[in-house]
């Protein structure tokens, strides 16, 4: 799709393989390109032919839209049933928001795409609404009670690394081409397991996308970040990065759902192209920070459609203990 792969492997870059005509479609080409029986029946045959090839060799364009954009919600342990009922209602009521509907009206296109997660721990990261197309209220209604109506899925502790990995591979994986390619991580903990943040991160910036923040502290008391740090500055270290990346606080003065609307009407309003990869738009630390150490990991190189030659990391088992992770191995 013409993005650009990871910097990490970008002397080895490749494109992805052009599909081949199977020898059934060869062979169905070479009938219809005989000697005709006659020049009109011989014409038509080769125009026949011809638009087949074309329909093999260039399929449909991705259709293009102002902006891709993920929620990527908490919905680990520490979230209850009613705070999670309240955190859907929240990016309900802000996506019909008529302010968000202004906001998607004035691009270029008129119209978005988002899709809706939650993660849990490093093995539970859950497609709550896959990909809709919002370009009226009746879309943005529609999408909200699709959300509020499904069941609660992800479990387990934060594992941010994990919901941003998901997250890429759900973009780069679409039917869409945006301008601007968002990940918009909400969560009230700081990254506890899964393969490094920095790594999920990264890859994330080096296939042109950005990833905002949304640090929620009133929900149970503020829990820190690595060493202590507060969660807002963890975020900011750790999660965010590309082009225009930002973190926002919900806390006790300031509520969620008044954060949350302003967040999303703040990306859907910033009309500049995302994708110039980390070394321009990088933002945070770029080396393996000490507290991940432990998260250890097994990379090999693997191809991806969209972006090229991509690192790959194999997931390492943890344990199921820890404090963001009441309820155990237990699914909600």
């Amino acid at each position: 799709m013409g993005r650009s792969g990871s910097l990490a492997f970008e002397a080895s870059r490749c494109s992805a393989p052009r599909k081949k005509l199977s020898t059934g479609k060869i062979r169905f080409v070479s009938i219809m390109l005989r000697p005709p029986h006659s020049v009109r029946s011989g014409i038509f045959a080769v125009l026949f032919a011809v638009a087949i090839l074309a329909a093999w060799a260039f399929p449909g364009r991705a259709e293009t839209v102002d902006l891709e954009l993920v929620f990527a919600a908490d919905g680990s342990g520490s979230i209850d049933d009613e705070e999670l009922r309240l955190q859907r209602r929240g990016y309900a009521d802000a996506l019909a928001d008529q302010r968000v509907l202004d906001a998607i009206f004035s691009g270029r296109r008129g119209k978005i795409v988002v899709t809706y997660i939650e993660w849990g721990d490093a093995s539970s990261q859950h497609t709550i609404v896959d990909w809709t197309e919002i370009a009226g209220p009746e879309d943005a209604r529609a999408f909200g009670e699709a959300l509020m109506a499904a069941p609660r899925a992800a479990w387990g502790y934060n594992s941010i690394s994990e919901a941003i990995a998901f997250s890429t591979d759900k973009i780069l994986g679409n039917a869409y081409e945006g301008t601007r390619l968002v990940i918009d991580v909400s969560g009230d903990g700081p990254q506890i397991g899964g393969r490094p943040i920095d790594w999920a991160r990264e890859r994330a910036v080096d296939a042109g996308i950005t990833v905002n923040a949304l640090a929620v502290k009133s929900r149970g008391g503020n829990r820190p970040g690595p060493g202590g740090i507060p969660l807002e500055m963890h975020y900011r270290l750790d999660i965010i990065g590309g082009v225009g990346a930002f973190v926002m606080v919900a806390d006790e003065e300031t509520r969620f759902a008044d954060v949350l609307l302003a967040k999303i009407i703040r990306e859907i309003a910033d009309a500049r192209p995302t994708g110039h990869g980390r070394r321009q738009a990088g933002i945070g630390k770029h080396t393996l920070p000490p507290q991940y150490s432990a998260d250890e990991s097994i990379c090999e190189a693997n191809i991806n459609e969209r972006t090229g030659a991509d690192t790959g990391c194999e997931r390492i088992e943890m344990s199921a203990a820890g404090p963001e992770n009441p309820k155990g191995d237990q699914k909600p």
